[in-house]
């Protein structure tokens, strides 16, 4: 009361303000209502902001897409298309000019070829033998480290094969230079094992136990149930194995670049694996950085750039289909239970089936390539006699020692696997250890990077690093719970995750070139630090995304259930319940990307980095030093600096294995420990 009376008995009091507060028994279900309001207010914002961040994915690959195709139209308007892609000379330097990518092209498939030619039969068998064979103390070393050699950085691959497998290559067959053809497959191959090797062990092992415990009681043996039992059965995975595999070795930048000549020819004859080769990705790297901008030769080039955007794209997207038809086929939905009569075969199934029926000849055609660029006509004569005798002569071997041989051949491969790794690590790190000194680590480069040391870069690295993951993991997180937590599926959401899977498969040398038209030059950022932290965001943006996904559906449901039954709200539940037990996997998800991020020289050629420089960034809008180029300009272009060339990769290939060892423990720790 106003007037300092007190209300008689039994009434309640007045409402001085009632206009704007009910009193009485209406005063409780007006608060409720304003709370609601507030809170469903709240949830709706904070729903959509996790939605921009998973269209997120979405705007970048159109982005990508239409500022590539924009630079490339006035190309494919000056000379046609079908000119470009089918020209025969590649020369935008010559008089006149030549913009035909036939060469490139078709130097491309040749290394993809044969890096598979090696890959897939190594990759198989040591899938097999991790899933089916290994005793458990020796998988858990043997995955580890098969997943170590995919935290290694491809201009450390690039490295050591144009110091030591080129000069093999010349040794060994007596040619005028080791950068060839061959030079590039084996680097490719080793590149690609690792996706080979992860994707075919799971599905493997995913493969139902019922299967196995039948076929054994039935009297098979192991190998009899591996080849023909638990193999078919994981063929698709195998199949988006492989396709992986293809995407990953056809996007590879620095690799190629490094060690096959740069020639932009086709092979003479076409089995000529000693011959230099020049693909897609090693032109951009070589000629971007040197092009005038807005000439033609600028155009020519974004131009290669679409072709091989489309292609990973392609080569991706299918694998994305394949994967998505497995999980289709391991839980099918009820309106598939409820199909009475089958559909008429779409061009997926039409693929699939061309796949099994051709996939004999197709291996073949792959083991007589191979073989034919070791040893010319007589390679495809030998591959010949050897598929008469395995299709016509009947095998006299009993089936234990049929076993034995498998098996051999089977830890022949990840022998190889593991040797290839111990080669790459005892070379570089017995060579760089001694120049590794604290000098060298905390003193700026002189003498065109001779002598003194590394600081700027190992400095310039940790900013690219930082930036980048402070722009791609809120995204990432916030795309993850939109996916996991709100989204419901439809047109929509499968538009989302498609996206994410083509941007997870674009090549990085795309993503160079993309921050380079839209943020070194269209945003006028110029060369500086923030393009490239943008640039490596949107590049690892797919890897956390993916990773806090899986990690997020690990919790169950019920969980769930218990805290919206409890009274939480949609994001307190989020936020209080599913994200804390989820922190492991995502801290993994960001330590890969870290490490990738810090391993990556592509996506930095043309957004951010200079060779050498005293002096440390002072703004976002400076350019910066990093290892990986630093490595591929001193690796490239200065002679007499092997003791900092070695010095640097070791530098390098610790920091970013550690980031790797460091990601695999906690998933490890964190299996071990979380169990629902």
């Amino acid at each position: 009361m106003t007037d300092g009376k007190e209300p008689p008995a039994g009434k309640p009091p007045e409402n001085p303000f009632p206009a704007v507060l009910p009193a009485g028994p209406e005063a409780g279900g007006f608060l409720r209502d304003r709370h609601q309001a507030r809170r469903y207010r709240r949830e709706t914002l904070i729903r959509a902001a996790w939605f921009i961040c998973a269209f997120f994915a979405v705007i970048t690959i159109f982005f990508i897409f239409a500022f590539l195709l924009l630079d490339a139209y006035p190309i494919f308007e000056e000379i046609g298309i079908w000119n470009f892609l089918t020209g025969p000379i590649w020369n935008p330097t010559g008089t006149p000019p030549a913009y035909g990518i036939w060469p490139l092209i078709v130097d491309t498939i040749l290394a993809t070829l044969l890096a598979m030619a090696i890959a897939i039969p190594l990759g198989v068998g040591s899938a097999i033998y991790i899933a089916e064979l290994a005793p458990y103390r020796v998988k858990a070393v043997v995955k580890p480290a098969v997943e170590l050699l995919a935290g290694i950085p491809s201009v450390v691959f690039g490295f050591f094969g144009l110091i030591v497998l080129t000069t093999w290559i010349r040794v060994s067959f007596d040619v005028p230079s080791g950068e060839t053809w061959l030079a590039g497959s084996l680097l490719l191959a080793l590149i690609s094992l690792p996706v080979i090797i992860s994707v075919s062990e799971d599905a493997l092992s995913s493969a139902p136990r019922e299967y196995k415990e039948g076929s054994l009681a039935l009297g098979a043996t192991h190998w009899q149930t591996i080849s023909r039992v638990l193999t078919p059965a994981a063929l698709s995975g195998i199949t988006a194995a492989i396709i992986l595999g293809v995407g990953r070795a056809a996007g590879e930048t620095m690799a190629v670049l490094m060690v096959t000549g740069n020639a932009p020819v086709i092979p003479e004859p076409i089995y000529n694996v000693l011959s230099p080769i020049r693909t897609l990705t090693g032109t951009l790297g070589i000629e971007m950085g040197e092009v005038p901008v807005d000439s033609t030769h600028y155009y020519a080039l974004f131009g290669v750039a679409v072709v091989l955007l489309v292609i990973t794209l392609v080569i991706n997207y299918t694998a994305t289909v394949v994967l998505a038809r497995i999980k289709r086929q391991q839980a099918p939905s009820a309106a598939d239970c409820a199909r009475k009569k089958p559909e008429a075969p779409g061009w997926r199934e039409r693929g699939e089936a061309f796949f099994r029926t051709y996939r004999v000849p197709i291996v073949w055609g792959l083991l007589a390539l191979a073989l034919s660029g070791f040893f010319g006509v007589t390679g495809i004569a030998a591959t010949i006699i050897l598929y008469l005798v395995v299709r016509f002569v009947p095998p006299r071997v009993s089936p234990k020692w049929e076993q034995r041989v498998a098996f051999s051949l089977a830890g022949l491969c990840i022998i190889v696997v593991l040797l290839s790794l111990g080669v790459i690590l005892f070379d570089i790190i017995s060579k760089g250890l001694p120049y590794v000194t604290w000098e060298f680590l905390t003193s700026p480069p002189s003498n065109l990077g001779r002598e003194g040391g590394i600081a700027p870069a190992i400095v310039g690295t940790m900013y690219l690093v930082i930036g980048s993951i402070a722009i791609a993991l809120p995204l990432g997180i916030g795309a993850a719970i939109y996916l996991t937590e709100y989204a419901k599926q439809g047109r929509l959401v499968a538009l989302i995750r498609t996206a994410t899977d083509l941007l997870n498969g674009t090549p990085s040398i795309v993503f160079g070139l993309f921050g380079f038209a839209f943020l070194v030059l269209y945003l006028g950022f110029g060369v500086c630090l923030l393009a490239g932290q943008i640039t490596l965001a949107l590049m690892v943006l797919p890897t956390i995304i993916r990773t806090t996904e899986e990690s997020l559906i690990t919790v169950p449901i019920s969980i769930r259930e218990g805290s919206l039954a409890l009274g939480a709200s949609k994001w307190q539940t989020i936020r209080k319940v599913v994200l804390p037990p989820s922190v492991p996997g995502i801290l993994t998800g960001t330590i890969l990307s870290i490490g990738r991020v810090a391993g990556e020289t592509a996506p930095i050629l043309f957004t951010a980095v200079i060779f050498s420089t005293r002096f440390l960034p002072s703004s976002l809008f400076q350019p910066v030093m990093a290892l990986p180029y630093h490595l591929y300009i001193l690796a490239t272009n200065v002679p007499g600096a092997k003791g900092q060339q070695y010095a640097t990769a070791l530098v390098l290939l610790v920091l970013v294995v550690a980031f790797y060892a460091i990601a695999i423990w906690i998933r490890y720790r964190s299996s071990a420990r979380h169990h629902w």
